[in-house]
């Protein structure tokens, strides 16, 4: 049982031929199949591509799971009444007699900390989510889990020069590789360095390469958040390199009709806001099957400077895990849990640290410099929940997303380069932009890092107030015994009055609250607003 793409398998294919494997087709799902009865499950280490498989051993009796290196395709399994169940999709597994959706407490302090989950929990009791670049396998009644990839990083001493030579030809290589496609593709085109980076070399071997672009209604926003919209950056690139350029724009009400829909396909919630991620994959699959996705780029070549602040100056490793740690606490900081949380649920997770999670993940970089250990932790975590939704949200409307900067040797390149030759004097992707210089116009290889995301900030406070206040504010949703009501009034009273900035504590309250109502109280399609 697989899903995912081999983009090596033409080579891996002649090569088996060549030691008498006989193919019957041209898919990369058969030389799975010829590759485990070669190299049995070593057979990992040679797939270059995105996936999640399971297979099944007859003669030893043995079944065999695997996922990707940085967890592109998911994976998720449960125990239930001696039974192995795993599945795609979290739905399938809940579709199972015995097997019943309830929150996960220790998961819901874990994501209202980190705004994610670090650890292999998910936000269903007993469900888990094989973790990226893992082996899973049952043999005689045992189950067995094992890490086959980390990132390794070996600074090989590249010279400047030698560095961008290096990357912008792997670079190319790996686009080039995952264009191959029996179906119309596409590239998103955000506006910024990484995807304009891959539509420069996609748009080389395909004429009017389609591409796809989400911008927002500025007309009640302030602030930072008037940066938000990259639609002229993105029509700079399109015109640049002759793309067929498609664009849409979300509006503040757009949130409530998609909200249900995206929690619907998410099932786990992971990073940050995403229902823009949801609209843009829909319009994309009204004229691609296929699209390249951007995804990847800053957390291998260092794309959040900001976050490197904290930690450039720490002195010892647990001044580093005192500030980084911090920093990664987007939500309900652990001090003023005991007020957010109702006493039964924070009697209950007090004892399960987030930091603990947070540990177990940077305790593997220990060694490495700071910036090196931050790259580290960022692939590990804040990238995969980025993959998750990236995944989710395009198969929603049957679209397959490809990650070319996760490309297994643009990934090995990437980590044979310090991270001085990435940061430097605060600024980040220093290498990838000089990499890029000549395929990509100035203007965006200037161009400051600027998410995609809405400027909901300013929404709350304006079009969707009414919104937040119906979910929210709602008896049922105060009333559901995980949180404090007093909190979460206090929580929309101070975003109201322009106190505290709480968009990140909204949107997952909000989230969380269609959770509970689309998994636990079975609310279907016909009831979403």
């Amino acid at each position: 049982v697989y899903n995912g793409e081999i983009y090596n398998f033409p080579e891996l294919t002649r090569e088996l031929q060549k030691k008498g494997h006989p193919f019957r087709s041209r898919s990369d799902t058969e030389v799975l199949l010829h590759l485990y009865e070669e190299e049995g499950e070593n057979l990992v280490y040679r797939l270059n591509g995105i996936f999640a498989f399971a297979l099944w051993d007859q003669r030893r009796r043995r079944l065999f799971l695997a996922r990707d290196r940085f967890g592109a395709k998911p994976l998720y399994y449960t125990l239930s009444n001696g039974r192995l169940i795993f599945a795609s999709e979290i739905k399938a597994l809940l579709a199972v007699k015995g097997v019943e959706p309830r929150v996960s407490l220790e998961a819901l302090n874990e994501y209202f900390t980190f705004q994610n989950l670090f650890s292999d929990l998910t936000l269903f009791e007993g469900v888990r989510i094989l973790e990226p670049g893992h082996l899973l396998t049952v043999e005689d009644g045992k189950i067995t889990l094992k890490r086959y990839w980390d990132p390794l990083f070996q600074d090989r001493g590249w010279s400047d020069e030698e560095a961008v030579e290096r990357l912008r030809t792997v670079f190319e290589q790996a686009v080039r590789r995952q264009l191959v496609s029996d179906v119309p593709l596409g590239s998103y085109l955000s506006g910024g360095m990484d995807s304009a980076s891959l539509v420069a070399v996609a748009s080389r071997s395909i004429p009017r390469l389609m591409t796809f672009t989400g911008g927002f209604d500025l007309s009640s926003v302030s602030g930072l958040e008037l940066a938000f919209d990259e639609r002229k950056d993105a029509e700079l690139a399109a015109s640049t390199f002759k793309t067929e350029h498609y664009e849409m724009v979300l509006h503040a009400g757009d949130l409530a009709w998609s909200l249900p829909r995206v929690i619907w396909h998410l099932e786990d919630l992971r990073v940050g806001m995403c229902y823009q991620n949801y609209y843009i994959a829909r319009l994309a699959s009204r004229f691609v099957k296929v699209v390249l996705s951007g995804v990847g780029g800053d957390e291998l070549f260092g794309g959040y400077p900001w976050r490197y602040k904290v930690i450039q100056e720490c002195r010892d490793q647990a001044e580093f895990d005192q500030r980084y740690y911090r920093s990664w606490t987007r939500l309900i900081p652990d001090e003023e849990k005991p007020s957010f949380f109702t006493p039964e649920v924070w009697a209950v997770v007090k004892d399960h640290h987030p930091f603990e999670a947070y540990r177990q993940v940077v305790e593997k970089a220990r060694g490495l410099d700071p910036l090196t250990r931050a790259l580290y932790f960022e692939a590990k975590t804040f990238l995969h929940g980025l993959l998750v939704v990236e995944d989710k949200l395009s198969m929603a409307h049957s679209l397959e997303a490809r990650v070319p900067f996760l490309d297994d040797e643009l990934v090995e390149a990437s980590l044979t380069i310090p991270s001085r030759l990435k940061i430097q004097n605060g600024e980040g992707k220093v290498i990838l932009r000089k990499a890029m210089r000549g395929l990509l116009p100035e203007p965006i290889l200037k161009k400051k890092k600027q998410g995609f995301s809405p400027p909901d900030a300013s929404w709350y406070r304006g079009e969707s107030l009414e919104y937040v206040k119906k979910i929210l504010l709602d008896p049922k949703t105060l009333e559901r015994g995980y949180f404090q009501p007093a909190s979460i009034r206090r929580i929309v009273e101070e975003h109201l009055s322009g106190r505290v900035n709480h968009r990140l504590l909204i949107w997952s309250l909000l989230c969380f609250e269609w959770w509970n109502r689309i998994f636990l109280e079975g609310l279907d399609k016909e009831g979403f607003a």
